[in-house]
């Protein structure tokens, strides 16, 4: 007959184990740190200064993890342009939907000089037409919004992309 402790203890030991030779292979994680991670939170984003630019300046630093106590190794300069086109028709000739296009265009430039690397990602995202203004406008913002998270993550891959190769 066993003791209850007796089986946890033995449990414990056999993760401990495991966990100790994973380490020693250089087994890493799925989500662990990548060698770009490290240099991802040391780029400072510069963006537009409109609405759009400045919550893509925001999910981007959340992105990247942006460490303000450290000096940045890198720039992001980004430039963001938007289109907005009016999808499905009401009997009135009004538009149901609206299907928003956001092109961003970015250069990483190091901070000790060197060749900057650059790239472009479009994000398309769609909100419902309101016939109330506040409505509208609200919706037209959580499309932005999205539009912009989603930017960020693209940017981010790139940047990921890119530092990995160097």
């Amino acid at each position: 007959m066993s003791r209850p402790g007796h089986r946890g203890a033995w449990t414990a030991s056999a993760v401990l184990s495991v966990s100790v030779l994973l380490a020693g292979c250089g087994f890493t994680p799925l989500y662990g740190d990548t060698g770009a991670s490290g240099s991802l939170s040391r780029i400072a984003v510069t963006t537009q200064d409109d609405r759009l630019g400045y919550r893509l300046r925001e999910q981007l630093e959340d992105a990247l993890g942006w460490d303000r106590g450290t000096a940045p190794l890198y720039r992001l300069e980004t430039t963001v342009e938007q289109s907005r086109r009016p999808l499905g028709r009401r009997i009135d000739d009004t538009a149901t939907r609206y299907e928003l296009t956001v092109r961003g265009g970015w250069t990483l430039t190091p901070a000790s000089g060197g060749t900057p690397l650059t790239g472009t990602q479009t994000v398309t995202t769609t909100y419902a037409a309101a016939d109330q203004p506040y409505a509208a406008i609200a919706a037209q913002q959580d499309g932005e919004d999205r539009a912009a998270a989603e930017l960020a993550r693209m940017i981010r891959l790139d940047l990921m992309r890119a530092l990995a190769g160097q």
